[in-house]
């Protein structure tokens, strides 16, 4: 299959998309019907050059034949890499990774919100026990991965940061889980996320996956750390006491 340049591009209010896709030499008009659509994760734009595999269908009342889209895949780069550099590219325009809130130094009550079966608490906590013996670690159990981990992940960190200004508040959300494939780590990439982070109240710190992966929730928290064990380096103080304050 070849792939051809969207052209005369129009997404219809219903969810309909309307294109035509064109190479040096012909054009033909293409439709994605709105359950197509909805499944699209990139952004339709002019331009892009995609494959689209269908079938042939005659729009009536032009006498034209068109393509009905069942499937919509970009040419040149993967379907993820495309949405991950749009979301990318969408959310540095509206001003999501400025304006960093600190970091506190020495923090006292710390919510980590990973999934509790993973091995990212121990890491954790082995770090942990070597430096500030006066933070608290509050572990609120999240998904990481799947289909419904945006909005568990979105969820907790409005939960969490409900408490900022109380005395139940936290001084810093961590967010993380171990390393993993991009479809792995996607979870991390979701507008929901960045949103959920972006208005937070309370400093939050992406750690995800390992120190080669980077994910769009590192651009928009206040830091981001290679690791989540990194992370607990990066926030506690060096400590002469074993102990933690761990509630976990």
């Amino acid at each position: 299959m070849r792939p051809g340049e969207v052209s005369n591009l129009t997404i219809h209010s219903s969810g309909f998309i309307f294109f035509s896709l064109k190479d040096s030499n012909s054009q033909v008009r293409c439709v994605i019907f709105k359950g197509n659509a909805s499944k699209l994760r990139f952004q339709m734009q002019e331009g892009l050059n995609l494959i689209v595999r269908g079938s042939v269908s005659a729009y009536i009342p032009r006498g034209e034949y068109q393509i009905n889209c069942l499937e919509v895949l970009p040419d040149g780069i993967g379907e993820l890499s495309l949405t991950y550099q749009q979301l990318k590219t969408s959310l540095q325009a509206r001003g999501y990774f400025d304006n960093k809130k600190p970091i506190p130094a020495f923090p006292k009550r710390v919510a980590v919100l990973t999934s509790i079966t993973g091995t990212v608490i121990e890491d954790i906590k082995k770090v942990a026990q070597k430096r500030w013996n006066l933070a608290k670690f509050f572990v609120l159990n999240t998904l990481v991965q799947g289909e419904k981990a945006k909005e568990s992940i979105a969820t907790n960190i409005a939960y969490i940061d409900s408490f900022f200004g109380t005395p139940k508040g936290f001084d810093v959300i961590i967010i993380g889980r171990g390393g993993g494939s991009m479809e792995d780590l996607w979870a991390f990439n979701e507008e929901i996320v960045a949103d959920a982070i972006y208005n937070a109240r309370t400093p939050i710190i992406s750690a995800v996956g390992h120190e080669s992966d980077t994910v769009i929730s590192d651009y928009v928290a206040d830091m981001r750390a290679p690791t989540p064990s990194a992370a607990i380096e990066m926030l506690l103080p060096t400590s002469k006491c074993s102990n933690t304050g761990d509630n976990t």
